[in-house]
């Protein structure tokens, strides 16, 4: 029946139809009694007169209400009016993956953002015993900002008998009751076993999840047939045609995953949907590069905001990353320049770099992880004296260490931060298996000598710890720790603790099972890896004490440190003294601008680490830093123009930002306490900010217009980072929206600031902190804010796109979304940093 606005059906009043499908009419209601919008599906009055389908009905819709998943529409109530059975459920605004997909493909890192969060939904439905059933992209809905709603979860069985056609998709919906030997789905998306009219579990759901991801990838259907009957032989018997041949640019890694969801047998499929759903967000997060945003994505660990730049594009052009050994001489020799390095040998060839390696307990098979061509970071496997690796299968991911016992703990996701993977803990075994995850957010982990327990440093909000085992702390720090590792007698624990969350000065330091910490050295300029001798008597690691230089040194545990072999990349030393090396600083970043009236890049790197930082409203003159050993604050600052002429040394300061006239370059500086201070870029003096103490640190900043105010992303040690409005002309650094909210972005005229939440919400506020922020239509999670236009009417955006990268502006105020450009910079082998100059 139709029902006509006005209408109420117990405390709702109908306010105007919304669509219509096989389960019955849906419309827009309100609950009169909680004044709020709902979704009230009034069920077909076959259902209504039959009391055993209704009761069945009943049933799974409670069972189904029990689902609390921000993924799963909420049902909000069932209830009976005179002859007229309804449900009344979370009212979402959006689009359903049906009408997404009416324009083509979805692009790789829209697809995956909204894939992990239906996999996620459906192991929480799974998890609690309800199946789907019927789940097709019909049945999904987008919101505006993103996130993914799952319709009918429970209402499956509910259809009436017969072939019922979608006008929306013009597909068959195969109903004939819930019976053992009955069918029931949709053609083309529902499993084998489901078209055989056998019994199904959550594993009919992945088949459909993977004839969705299909769908998204290649913009067609895995499995479309002229009718009905020939689709539903497809589903049975016949294989699609392979992703990768439909879709060319789908990563293997994706691949993977919608061949094993459409695996005909549900014994090939994934085990659990929470497997399913870890590889699905897992990919997801590294896809994601070096955006801090994401939908139902744990908080980043650091909040460290670049200054982005189309002008001024960073690429990781890396060589080829070189995973060695070294041999023939022992680490606890003395050695000076001028005597030979140890004896090498190189294990890998390819171009990318190296996330990690190990010695398994043979001592001749070595386990590693790279992440080349611009792929993720996966885990491979070859031995001493060869050059063939073997892939084991598990990304993207990295190794973190190897027990006695011969079991991995690995890195899922394996995120560059500060150590080179950073993501989910788990264990794995040493020859294949599922992995089981532990804890997530951890930097670094290592195996006891037993192999039985696991000790890891933990990112948790306002800091970094130490547990050991896992769940007990060791050591708290307000600052970030690196490069764990447990003594050969299980006793101790070596790692380095960074006071300061932007720099690689350090203390090499130790904590006993008692949690008793004892500083091994004074600070250092730069400290990295940490490696114990194999009778537990030093600890060696790799340094730069007051800017001399790198250099691997040990020291014992009463402090005498000295100097040790030169090796590189520190990562594993086998009983017979053999010392694995993945080639620290291989990495070799430049700096391409695609200048005005210039038809390709311009390379403006100027030494060896150039960051670029910001660019001028004519994009004619860059602001960037070089990381410099030698000087007493680490970083120096220089201006170049984009036509090639030599770059302009400031000072030192890590740069930050350009002032609108370009007479200033704002920079941030560590000593004596963390402050800002302004370099003229002319005739001038250098001055000095007020901080925010010595507990404060600068991540990103940017001017007003007027050049008056700066608007700056930081953090308080032990606090959520937040952003900040500081007035030059004296005052600290004053509080600015919500804790959390990364404010990037300020109008032309000032007026207004944008930013984003760490859940990915992009939003609009005043810059005087009056009134409530404004969400920006158009934008979507995975996004990330580059600029603001220069009539103030559009802000440019990163996409979701990771080859090529995308750039989107969006018209605020109709939220219409339009390609900008494409970034596909030659060599490429990761990208680092980008945004944008002028929109022109």
């Amino acid at each position: 029946m139709t029902l006509v606005a006005g209408t109420r059906l117990g405390p709702y009043e109908v306010l105007g139809p919304l669509g219509a499908g096989g389960m019955g009419e849906v419309y827009r209601a309100r609950d009169e009694r909680l004044a709020r919008s709902v979704a009230l599906k009034v069920l077909p009055g076959e259902i209504s007169a039959d009391a055993g389908r209704l009761e069945r009905f009943e049933k799974e819709a409670r069972a189904a209400s029990s689902l609390n998943h921000p993924s799963i529409v909420t049902i909000y109530d069932i209830g009976l009016a005179g002859s007229v059975s309804y449900i009344a459920m979370e009212l979402v605004e959006g689009r359903t993956l049906r009408e997404l997909l009416a324009s083509g493909p979805i692009p790789l890192r829209r697809l995956l953002l909204i894939s992990a969060q239906i996999a996620d939904g459906l192991a929480k439905a799974h998890s609690a015993g309800i199946v789907h059933r019927d789940l097709k992209p019909e049945n999904v809905m987008v919101t505006r900002d993103g996130f993914v709603k799952v319709l009918d979860f429970g209402l499956a069985k509910l259809v009436p008998a017969g072939f019922e056609s979608s006008d929306a998709t013009n597909l068959k919906t195969v109903t004939r009751g819930t019976e053992p030997g009955t069918v029931l789905g949709t053609v083309g998306y529902m499993s084998p076993e489901q078209a055989s009219g056998h019994p199904v579990d959550f594993r009919s759901d992945q088949f459909s999840l993977g004839a969705i991801l299909y769908e998204m990838a290649a913009g067609k259907r895995a499995f479309d047939r002229p009718t009905a009957v020939q689709t539903l032989s497809a589903v049975i018997q016949d294989d699609p045609e392979p992703v990768s041949a439909a879709a060319p640019k789908t990563p293997a890694n994706l691949v993977w995953i919608v061949d094993r969801c459409l695996a005909k047998d549900p014994e090939d499929r994934y085990a659990s949907t929470r497997d399913l759903a870890r590889d699905l967000a897992a990919l997801r997060d590294h896809a994601s590069g070096i955006s801090v945003t994401g939908v139902a994505q744990p908080a980043p660990r650091r909040f460290r905001p670049s200054r982005f730049l189309l002008g001024a594009a960073g690429l990781a052009g890396i060589g080829a990353a070189v995973l060695a050994f070294f041999a023939g001489r022992s680490l606890q020799a003395r050695h000076d320049h001028d005597t030979p390095p140890p004896l090498t040998r190189t294990l890998t060839f390819r171009r990318g770099f190296l996330t990690g390696a190990r010695f398994a307990p043979d001592g001749q098979t070595i386990v590693y992880s790279a992440a080349w061509d611009g792929k993720p970071s996966e885990i491979f496997t070859t031995r001493v004296g060869s050059s063939d690796s073997r892939p084991l299968g598990i990304f993207p991911a990295g190794i973190l260490a190897i027990s006695s016992a011969g079991e991995m703990a690995i890195s899922l996701g394996c995120e560059n931060r500060w150590e080179p993977c950073f993501g989910t803990l788990a264990r794995v075994p040493l020859a294949g298996g599922t992995p089981r995850e532990i804890l997530e957010d951890v930097a670094s982990a290592d195996w006891s000598p037993d192999g039985k327990e696991l000790a890891a440093i933990h990112a948790v909000q306002g800091g970094d710890r130490i547990e050991y085992p896992i769940g007990k702390v060791l050591y708290k720090s307000g600052g970030y720790l690196t490069g764990l590792r447990i003594s050969p007698h299980g006793d101790r624990i070596a790692f380095i603790e960074h006071p300061q969350g932007d720099d690689q000065r350090g203390v090499i330091c130790v904590v006993d099972r008692a949690g008793r910490k004892q500083n091994l050295t004074g600070e250092w300029r730069q400290l990295v890896f940490t490696l114990w001798s194999p009778k537990g008597e030093e600890v060696f690691f790799l340094g730069n004490r007051k800017g001399e230089g790198w250099g691997t040194w040990g020291v014992n545990l009463s402090g005498r440190v000295r100097t040790a072999a030169w090796i590189p990349g520190l990562q594993d030393i086998s009983n017979d003294g053999v010392v694995l090396d993945i080639g620290y600083r291989n990495i070799r970043e430049d700096i391409l601008a695609l200048v005005p009236g210039a038809s390709k890049e311009t390379n403006l790197s100027w030494l060896g680490g150039s960051h670029a930082v910001d660019l001028s409203r004519d994009g004619r003159v860059l602001l960037f830093y070089d990381y410099n050993q030698a000087a007493p604050e680490s970083f120096v600052t220089f201006l170049r123009k984009t036509d090639g002429s030599d770059a302009k040394v400031l000072g030192e300061g890590k740069a930050l930002a350009l002032s609108p006239d370009e007479k200033w370059a704002l920079v941030a500086r560590p000593s004596p306490a963390p402050h800002l201070a302004l370099l003229p870029t002319g005739v001038g003096e250098a001055r000095d900010l007020p901080g925010g103490g010595a507990a404060f640190q600068y991540h990103w900043a940017s001017f007003f217009p007027d050049g008056r105010r700066i608007l700056i992303a930081a953090q308080e040690r032990g606090k959520t980072p937040r952003s900040y409005v500081q007035g030059l002309s004296g005052g600290p650094p004053r509080p600015f929206a919500e804790e959390g909210m990364r404010a990037t972005l300020v109008s032309p005229d000032g007026r207004e600031i944008a930013g984003s939440t760490l859940e990915g919400l992009h939003l609009i506020y005043r810059a005087d902190g009056e009134g409530r922020a404004r969400a920006i239509g158009g934008a979507e999670p995975g996004d990330f804010l580059v600029a603001w236009s220069d009539d103030g009417k559009s802000i440019l955006v990163r996409g979701a796109e990771d080859r090529p990268l995308t750039l989107y502006r969006i018209d605020l105020a109709s939220g219409r979304r339009e390609r900008w450009k494409e970034l596909a910079p030659p060599e490429l082998a990761g990208f680092l940093e980008y945004g944008a100059g002028p929109m022109g």
